[in-house]
């Protein structure tokens, strides 16, 4: 099984990049906040941390193998164990982690149902499960330090800080956007080839660009 894969970033798409490793290019599905954190760094190298799954119907005879990347082995650990509660799968989880591991951890720990189901798919029975299953197994990734400044986790992107960006993306979420929305308009305004120091420069470039 494949444990880690470095590669140059090709393209960051909704929800998965694809790194150049040789002469192959591999698909690697990644959850909404890890996406944020490399959407900045197409041409870079990168090392996920992986897993597998297979997905498809035996029963029709089709399975394909799916890698899930993250940028920390505790990030991987912790996907592991947010699948482990019950009718959570793994596409299901890819899709709810919308937010740092950190936030999210820190919401079961102090049991807050209704926190959870703000993260995309996550509705009140499952979040009261991730919680019943969860609460007493999170006290690291709820205690885990902000990735380092110089980390190749939280590296700044040529166009903004990864912190910058994950608070651009709250703040679009805060005003009404959809996941999607926030997503589509980040990307659009990242990849104009403009540097962001802070959160009002990228929503102001974000609303100068809708009113043309």
């Amino acid at each position: 099984m494949i444990t880690r894969i470095t590669g140059t970033i090709q393209r960051v798409l909704e929800d998965e990049v694809r790194l150049s490793v040789g002469p192959m290019e591999y698909q690697v599905l990644v959850p909404e906040f890890v996406r944020r954190r490399l959407q900045g760094r197409v041409g870079e190298e990168v090392t996920l941390h992986t897993s597998h799954f297979l997905e498809g119907n035996p029963m029709q005879g089709r399975l394909v193998p799916r890698l899930i990347g993250f940028l920390s082995e505790a990030e991987l650990e912790f996907f592991d164990l947010f699948c482990t509660v019950d009718k959570v799968g793994v596409r299901k989880a890819i899709k709810a982690l919308g937010r740092p591991i950190k936030e999210i951890a820190d919401a079961i720990q102090r049991q807050d149902a209704k926190w959870l189901t703000s993260l995309p798919g996550v509705g009140t029975a499952t979040a009261e499960q991730i919680v019943a299953t969860l609460r007493r197994k999170v006290t690291k990734f709820a205690l885990m330090a902000e990735p380092a400044g110089g980390s190749p986790a939280a590296a700044a992107s040529p166009a903004a800080a990864s912190s910058v960006i994950e608070d651009a993306y709250q703040a679009l979420l805060s005003v009404g956007h959809s996941p999607s929305e926030a997503r589509e308009r980040l990307d659009q305004v990242l990849n104009s080839g403009k540097t962001f120091q802070s959160v009002d420069e990228i929503l102001l470039a974000i609303y100068s660009r809708a009113s043309r």
